[in-house]
């Protein structure tokens, strides 16, 4: 199976050469060409690894590099300019794999590439797709909740939001978290949705919905998972 490239960058010539060079050493390439795009096809179509170039429209990437590292493992490399030490310090500060210099050579950009994927399979890091807690498994692959085996009813969103919250067992988000993370910037809605996911959710999941003990309410702030879940 084909490892994919996410990368984001809105010169349509380096967008050229990076495509040509990695789809040559077998590699799928997606393309975004502004920071919204980016985030959207990180989420939507799960990368192995993503070529941020800092400067781009709508959202830079150091904003995306950090997003993605809140949320995910996968490798993450930085196209940058001469003169941005101060950029490149920050992305490796929040967890940046690695970054490209530009101008730069095709061939030590795909050798770079090559290295972060290498050491990214040797460190053992990956995706977890499924977590136990108590009676229930949720599957990401599968997109499903079941309970002893038995599948349970969901939308999308509510199978997301579990999904986040499983992933992030004992951190807080709040409700603007929330839908930031699970509804993008483009939603228009108020806070009140998470309010009702959440209650849809305990209905669920909980054997007293008024006195929940998987998802919490933290007055004051939003909600947590704590469920002891375990992939």
């Amino acid at each position: 199976m084909k490892q994919t490239i996410l990368v984001a960058e809105d010169d349509e010539n380096i967008v050229d050469v990076c495509r040509r060079y990695l789809e040559k050493e077998g590699y799928e390439v997606l393309i975004a060409r502004d920071g919204h795009e980016a985030i959207n096809r990180w989420k939507n179509d799960k990368p192995d690894l993503v070529i941020l170039d800092i400067m781009m429209p709508l959202k830079n990437g150091l904003d995306i590099a950090e997003e993605i590292r809140f949320d995910d493992d996968i490798p993450v490399m930085l196209l940058t300019a001469l003169g941005q030490e101060k950029d490149r310090l920050f992305g490796l500060s929040i967890g940046v794999d690695d970054y490209i210099t530009k101008p730069f050579s095709p061939r030590e950009m795909v050798l770079r590439v090559k290295n972060v994927l290498r050491r990214y399979e040797k460190s053992g890091k990956h995706r977890d797709t499924a977590f136990s807690f108590g009676q229930y498994r949720i599957d990401y692959n599968m997109r499903s909740l079941t309970k002893n085996g038995v599948p349970i009813e969901m939308t999308v969103k509510e199978f997301d939001l579990l999904w986040f919250l499983v992933q992030h067992e004992s951190q807080v988000f709040s409700r603007s978290q929330l839908l930031e993370k699970l509804w993008g910037y483009e939603f228009e809605g108020d806070t009140n949705t998470i309010n009702v996911h959440i209650r849809k959710l305990r209905e669920k999941l909980e054997q007293d919905p008024a006195h929940p003990t998987l998802i919490k309410t933290v007055w004051g702030i939003g909600y947590k998972f704590e469920g002891k879940a375990t992939p």
